[in-house]
């Protein structure tokens, strides 16, 4: 009886939705959303079940290079109706203190909903004589510019959290940077390599396996991924945050009502249970926020990473 009840349920929210679509016309045809650093599984998830309840396929477009600038760029160039998405990533917000670029990160775009986060995992090799944040602190202090950390490159995530550790904690860390995160990832597995902030999805499977060590997450709570691990900022590190995030945001001069059409779709998907199974699963926890939650987020990460960047002295050139 419970499980009919729920598919009545279910169905009769589809049909109030087409409802309202019809009241508007809005989605009228097929939507596009634009992927560039960020993962097309995520699109993909949150994609199928738009198309379920509206009716309309959903086309994932992967333009992949220059940092996510590609994409951005063609979703600023597409026209300002609803129908073209971007996939954002925390690469946007890195390099709109990093690199010079023909759109603003905060003034292109409209924030839609923020729709995932994913950890960075701080590792070391099993042979490095740290099980905690503040052994390797306390290593690094005594053995200054002779531990190295890996990175997917200048300027990306796992660089600039070391950079932060390295800000905060007043320690010498050697950054050698990688093409990938997967190629970094490999030499710490190896012991060539001796810390580095991975990826949660490529990290964690590799802390499980037992071949490298986890000693904390990079975000301000534990996540439900590895709720075993610390943060870094509990572990003696106050003020130490690193998210890897995922959201979709609009062209500017979108019209207001598929803003808030679609982040009422973003938000009901992301707190449905299978979309909360699957994305864990991948590594990500589904989030769903609003318009505005989602645009404070992102000006507070432009903040974060512009005092990292100074403080580090980043440079991509």
């Amino acid at each position: 009886m419970g499980r009919l009840l729920a598919l009545l349920a279910a169905a009769a929210f589809v049909y109030a939705a087409h409802a309202a679509h019809a009241a508007d016309g809005y989605p009228a045809r097929p939507l596009r959303v634009v992927v560039g650093p960020g993962p097309d599984a995520l699109a993909r998830v949150f994609g199928q079940k738009l198309t379920e309840a509206w009716g309309q396929q959903v086309v994932i477009e992967q333009r992949p290079g220059a940092g996510g600038t590609i994409a951005a760029e063609t979703v600023t160039r597409a026209q300002p109706d609803g129908y073209t998405l971007l996939l954002a990533t925390g690469s946007y917000t890195i390099n709109a203190s990093l690199q010079k670029q023909s759109y603003d990160l905060l003034r292109d775009f409209i924030p839609v909903s923020l729709a995932a986060t994913v950890p960075f995992v701080l590792v070391v090799h099993p042979a490095v004589a740290a099980r905690s944040v503040n052994d390797l602190i306390a290593l690094a202090r005594t053995q200054p510019g002779r531990l190295s950390y890996a990175s997917a490159g200048n300027g990306t995530p796992p660089h600039l959290a070391g950079e932060m550790l390295k800000t905060l904690t007043g320690i010498d860390l050697v950054h050698v940077p990688y093409k990938a995160a997967a190629a970094g990832l490999v030499d710490v597995i190896a012991g060539q390599v001796q810390v580095m902030f991975a990826v949660g999805p490529v990290g964690i499977p590799q802390v499980q396996a037992g071949k490298v060590r986890g000693l904390a997450v990079s975000t301000a709570q534990r996540s439900r991924i590895v709720p075993e691990l610390p943060t870094v900022a509990e572990s003696g590190v106050p003020g130490f945050e690193v998210v890897g995030w995922n959201g979709y945001v609009l062209p500017a001069r979108s019209p207001r009502h598929a803003v808030e059409r679609l982040h009422r779709e973003f938000v009901r998907i992301a707190a449905l249970p299978d979309v909360q199974d699957n994305l864990l699963g991948l590594g990500f926890e589904a989030v769903g926020s609003s318009p505005d939650a989602f645009g404070r987020f992102m000006r507070e990460d432009v903040a974060r990473w512009a005092k990292v960047i100074r403080a580090a002295r980043v440079s991509i050139d």
